[in-house]
């Protein structure tokens, strides 16, 4: 499972360690989470401060463009 977080953070145009400071954490501690098992109340609390859900935070399932026999359209389909 990966996290989207500085992903989002560049979105916004925040950095990591603007966001550890929102969060009163260290740079490392952050990443720390990031990269472990966050708990249910750091991935809230994540979001929360990033202004979005909590699955928001979690990288999106990929998805496939494929093209119609008939028609030669695109169609987007989503792997799950």
């Amino acid at each position: 499972m990966k996290l989207r977080v500085l992903e989002i953070c560049k979105g916004k145009g925040i950095t990591a360690k603007d966001l550890a400071g929102i969060l009163g954490i260290s740079p490392v501690g952050l990443s720390q989470q990031m990269n472990g098992n966050p708990t249910i109340e750091t991935l809230e609390k994540i979001a929360n401060a990033l202004r979005v859900s909590i699955a928001d935070l979690f990288e999106q399932p990929a998805t496939d463009v494929v093209s119609c026999p008939y028609c030669g359209g695109k169609i987007k389909t989503s792997k799950v």
